[in-house]
């Protein structure tokens, strides 16, 4: 799969390398934003069982 995008992004390697780390930047800015805001509440993380 990494090859594949790879191969399919324009420019020399300095430029590869410069699209790709931009592209995991926007990968990670959208799951932050959106994606896990969207999960925290359909995960079981609050559900507490300890009784004091």
């Amino acid at each position: 799969m990494y090859g594949w995008i790879w191969r399919h992004l324009p420019g020399n390697t300095w430029i590869r390398a410069l699209i790709s780390l931009l592209l995991v930047f926007v990968v990670v800015y959208v799951l932050f934003q959106y994606v896990f805001p969207w999960a925290e509440p359909l995960l079981p993380f609050n559900d507490v069982t300890v009784n004091n």
